[in-house]
């Protein structure tokens, strides 16, 4: 991991401002999604990009009751 040296403070409601830069970099629009993981005592946070309940696939993706599906995957449920 790498650090950019960056502190910002949580407020009273638990938000954290990303500067302007660190958007910029990593391409997150005002409606961007981020993916929140912990590990031990550190907070992740990662660009959300949808992919297969499955498989994890980022190609040829559709959606099914909320869920996001492969071609492949659905191809194979199909067969059953």
């Amino acid at each position: 991991m790498k650090s950019t040296g960056i502190v910002r403070k949580v407020d009273d409601l638990g938000r954290i401002v990303l500067p302007a830069e660190l958007r910029r970099l990593l391409e997150l629009d005002d409606r961007a999604e981020v993916e929140i993981y912990t590990e031990g005592d550190t907070v992740v946070l990662k660009k959300h990009r949808p992919s297969c309940v499955f498989c994890g696939a980022q190609e040829e993706l559709r959606t099914f009751r909320g869920n996001c599906i492969c071609e492949s995957c659905r191809m194979a449920l199909c067969k059953d």
